[in-house]
């Protein structure tokens, strides 16, 4: 854009040829940037006036809204007044009533001062069944039958309060019923109905007050306004034609309709129509528009002037800088400009040349970038498409693992399939190991994590990590001081560690050196935008370097890619790095690599620092209760195979069992025995509604309930990372005696023990 716009001050400037008339090319350079500023100018001008006007248009119109809304108000609150004024008559006038047995002379002397006011105009008694006994008003009043009519229209609807209208008769009334004794049907003796007369004196109030015209309207006939009857007609009209304008014309003045319902419900229903009219926001906008122009005309007028008077300063420098433009469209990014002195067209010059050096480092960042997005793309769809994978493949794991372990607990050794059983259970544990990687990698695994200090972590694992490395190799630690604490799983930080030390291991066959390192570290804007996608922020950083082969740049760009790897065949499962990726990423941190061929190989990791305090790790699981208990599991579980393998794992450990296959069902069945349920079993992911609202549905409902949870991955969600957090987690695939001990440990309140560990090499 800046290309063009320097090539459009150089053609105005005549150092182009462009195709323009002759009479035009042969004028001044001076004469040319004049009349090409005056044309700019104006044109901008202009637009700016129009959107200026149309600013102001749409301000104004914001403003007879609002005021339309106002008066819309301004009623409900005078409505809601008269309601308030005249219940408290209705009160009085019902004591009165009930005080003389319903007599009809209450209704007479009520009509004499002090009750006689503006706001209250009508006075009504009817027996209990709603024949009108005696009626007074200071206005026109409706015949007794309508009278009649519309009260037992109103009492059958049950309101308090109403607007009856009929034959351009308009009240307001409110009915209050009176008893002899409670209030119940059998003690009721009668109604009092007292109003409040709309006419076209209180129609013109209200029209001064809220500066607008108004019209009552029942049905499609008008029967109180401010208007003249000839305005009534021509409005009446126009909101006939169409039902849903919102402006229309009266005498040739426009007006801005709302419309309030005042019967809701009701057939025929009324209205008040409220018109507001635009004559000051017309006559606001016509001195505007003549403002506006003038002060068009002296920009135009002043710009020129001041056009023609600076113009030869920057005319000059315009050839050399079109060079320049020629070279850089040719992409030469070479080429000499020089800038002398320092005014504006100085420093565009200037800018050009530091535009051409930013435009060359653009085009290689972008093509950075474009990979960056590509791989985190690849890294994204890969990681979908192993979480649905291990998802599934664990539900039926969990049924044949389950089955082939009833299976071998029924066997004894001298059975012809006790060898072939005892096998389907190590593969099955196998292929568990396998999606449990997979769900790492995706960062769909279940995550317990708690505050820790990373060096501990680090210290406790030392000896474990020096069994797995070879003599030949030199393993040191250099651990910082004063890290601060991270929030992390550290059964899966410890894997992380394992990973990624028999991969250093494994990359040094000849020998060689393996760092372990840790220290906090706090990352800037620009040591983030080295490292993308690292944020700045304050980190502890764990640090695995070694000496070993090292890779090139096509082989980084896959390490994290699950089942990838540079190992012989039968050597690696690809899962170990992807595993390492998923674990830091669903941890809140980033991994950042460095290596080159035959340089060795440094990954670096980087947790967020956290300030809460460290929370022991418990390491040990209290004992099982392999008796199992008689206490009533309710079982829930989408999957028929692994709610029917659970439910028969816990009844052989002694459980009464209830089932369910959603969370639906699950709620019917607690509603019917209560607390005769003292655990909740559930998936996590179901339809209809997810395990953790069922257990907070039913905990709210039961707090004693203990709740366990089962999981082969966890989706997306951010609410149930949170409680699971500080749950039970039964992961799938799971052993009879695994749920059995949770279901022992929940009944006990015991806590949760880190899982084991197994390495997995890349």
């Amino acid at each position: 854009m800046k290309l063009v716009s320097l090539w459009g001050i150089a053609a105005m400037g005549g150092l182009v040829s462009p195709s323009v008339p002759a009479s035009v090319a042969n004028l001044r350079l001076r004469t040319k940037l004049l009349l090409s500023f005056v044309l700019l100018s104006a044109g901008l001008t202009c637009a700016t006036l129009l959107v200026v006007r149309r600013s102001a248009q749409v301000q104004m119109q914001h403003q007879v809204e609002q005021e339309a809304r106002n008066a819309t108000l301004t009623f409900q609150v005078m409505e809601h007044q008269h309601q308030i004024a005249l219940s408290r008559k209705a009160d009085l006038l019902a004591s009165l009533a009930y005080m003389r047995n319903g007599d009809a002379t209450t209704i007479k002397d009520v009509s004499e001062d002090p009750w006689k006011s503006d706001d209250c105009n009508m006075f009504a008694l009817a027996d209990k069944k709603g024949k009108i006994i005696a009626l007074h008003s200071t206005a026109a009043v409706f015949p007794t039958a309508v009278t009649e009519e519309m009260l037992r229209r109103s009492l059958s609807q049950g309101n308090t309060s109403a607007w009856w209208i009929s034959n351009r008769i308009v009240y307001q009334v409110v009915l209050q019923r009176f008893y002899d004794g409670p209030p119940i049907k059998s003690n009721l003796q009668g109604v009092v109905v007292v109003g409040r007369s709309m006419d076209t004196r209180a129609a013109g109030e209200f029209s001064r007050i809220s500066s607008s015209q108004i019209i009552f309207r029942y049905g499609k006939d008008v029967v109180v306004s401010s208007l003249s009857a000839l305005q009534e007609q021509e409005a009446l009209g126009q909101i006939q034609d169409q039902p849903a304008q919102e402006q229309v014309y009266l005498g040739g003045e426009r007006f801005l309709t709302s419309s309030l319902d005042l019967t809701p419900g009701s057939d025929p229903g009324a209205n008040l129509i409220l018109l507001k009219s635009y004559r000051q926001a017309a006559a606001y906008l016509e001195r505007l528009n003549q403002l506006l122009l003038g002060l068009g005309l002296v920009a135009v007028l002043a710009g020129g002037t001041l056009v023609y008077l600076i113009s030869d300063t920057f005319t000059r420098p315009l050839a050399a800088l079109l060079e320049g433009v020629h070279a850089l469209e040719e992409g030469n990014f070479a080429y000499p400009i020089e800038a002398r002195g320092g005014d504006e067209l100085a420093q565009v010059t200037r800018a050009f040349d530091g535009m051409r050096g930013t435009l060359q480092r653009n085009e290689a960042e972008r093509e950075q970038l474009e990979g960056q997005l590509r791989q985190s793309q690849k890294m994204e769809a890969l990681g979908r498409l192993a979480g649905g994978v291990a998802h599934d493949f664990n539900n039926l794991l969990t049924v044949i693992k389950g089955h082939s372990e009833l299976l071998f607990d029924r066997m004894k050794p001298a059975d012809i399939f006790y060898g072939s059983t005892q096998q389907i259970m190590k593969t099955a544990d196998r292929a568990a190991s396998l999606t449990r990687q997979l769900l790492a990698f995706s960062r769909m695994q279940v995550l317990q994590p708690r505050i820790l200090d990373l060096n501990t972590l680090v210290a406790d694992m030392s000896k474990l990590l020096r069994r797995l490395v070879r003599e030949d190799i030199e393993f040191g630690f250099r651990l910082g001081d004063s890290l601060g604490r991270v929030k992390a799983d550290p059964g899966q930080i410890e894997q992380v560690l394992l990973n990624l030390t028999v991969n250093a291991s494994d990359a040094m066959p000849q020998g060689g050196k393996l760092t372990i390192e840790t220290k906090k570290l706090k990352v800037d804007a620009a040591y983030a935008h080295a490292r993308p996608p690292l944020r700045p922020g304050q980190y502890v950083q764990l640090v695995v370097t070694d000496t070993g082969h090292g890779m090139d740049a096509a082989t980084m760009s896959r390490i994290f890619e699950p089942f990838f790897t540079t190992k012989e065949s039968g050597k690696g499962t690809g899962l170990g790095l992807a595993t390492v990726y998923g674990v830091v990423r669903q941890s809140g941190g980033f991994i950042w690599v460095e290596s080159s061929l035959g340089n060795g190989a440094r990954f670096g990791i980087y947790l967020p620092r956290v300030s809460e305090k460290e929370e022991a790790i418990s390491y040990e699981r209290g004992s099982v209760r392999s008796k199992g208990g008689s206490e009533t599991v309710l079982v829930v579980e989408d999957e028929d195979e692994v709610r029917s393998l659970a439910s028969e794992f816990l009844r052989s450990a002694g459980y009464s069992v209830l089932t369910a296959k959603d969370g639906l069902e699950a709620l019917e069945i607690s509603e019917r025995l209560g607390d005769a349920i003292q655990l909740l079993l559930t998936d996590v992911v179901m339809p209809k509604m997810r395990g953790t609202e069922l257990a907070q549905e039913l905990k709210g409902r039961f707090p004693r309930l203990r709740v366990v949870y089962m999981s082969g991955y966890l989706e997306q969600d951010p609410c149930s990372g949170e409680i699971l957090e500080k749950a039970i987690v039964l992961q799938k695939p799971f052993s009879r005696d695994s749920l059995v001990r949770e279901i022992g440990d929940a009944f006990e309140d015991k806590g949760f023990s880190r899982p084991l560990l197994e390495t997995t090499r890349n």
